[in-house]
């Protein structure tokens, strides 16, 4: 049986009252797209409204490109999955094997509060399968709960974007919050590794990763759990 992953990006385009862009980052999709894709994995993406998932404009900037960016820019079908995603609303967790969220800012604002990502979520983890987000997407975890109505978080080693990465790329001021902080409020284990160090930490069916350099690891973390 092919195995069957479901990727959600954002739907968000704007960075906070900046007047600049923001989106999903290319590379944080690109590189877990390819390890899915050549594992011989099924791959669906979604997007809280459908159609054109927003690729950050910075991420496609010379000096954030890598091998499976590059991939991805001579990839015509890889392109008109992005061009047309499905609705996140219209999916449901029985029809996958696991869940892989892309970071980027734009998660942030769509994906931290949107009732269908979190009861999809909630969905996976109650039926035992693994839920894999990487960078800014961690976001999409901190509203989920268990059954007990605690956080799903709540005692699990977590990690994501933090909050000297943010700072580093000077969007403290403009974000919504700071994801370190907020995985701490809700009872994460938080752990980090140095700025920009690939870091990826599971803890049961949660797998999550801290910056771009952590996609790809982050993705085999979930091809592991799916032929395990």
């Amino acid at each position: 049986m092919t195995k069957k992953i479901l990727m959600v990006l954002t739907s968000h385009d704007e960075l906070g009252n900046t007047g600049k862009k923001t989106g999903f980052w290319v590379e944080e999709f690109a590189a877990p797209y390819y390890a899915f894709i050549d594992a011989g994995v099924e791959v669906t993406l979604a997007t809280p409204k459908g159609g054109q998932a927003p690729i950050d404009p910075t991420s496609t900037l010379e000096d954030f490109q890598t091998s499976a960016t590059e991939r991805y820019d001579g990839d015509d079908v890889a392109q008109a999955k992005i061009a047309n995603t499905v609705q996140l609303s219209s999916l449901n967790e029985g029809d996958f094997d696991g869940v892989f969220y892309p970071g980027g800012h734009g998660p942030l604002w769509d994906l931290t509060d949107n009732t269908d990502s979190i009861t999809l979520i909630e969905s996976f983890l109650k039926a035992g399968k693994a839920v894999a987000t990487v960078c800014h997407a961690s976001a999409a975890l901190l509203n989920v709960k268990q059954a007990s109505g605690d956080f799903a978080i709540k005692g699990k080693a977590v990690t994501g974007f933090t909050n000297s990465e943010e700072e580093a790329v000077q969007l403290t001021a403009v974000v919504p919050f700071l994801l370190e902080d907020e995985l701490i409020k809700r009872g994460g284990e938080y752990q980090k590794a140095q700025d920009w160090h690939a870091f990826v930490v599971q803890d049961g069916l949660i797998i999550t990763g801290q910056n771009p350099a952590s996609s790809a690891l982050a993705a085999e973390k979930l091809l592991a759990q799916l032929s395990a």
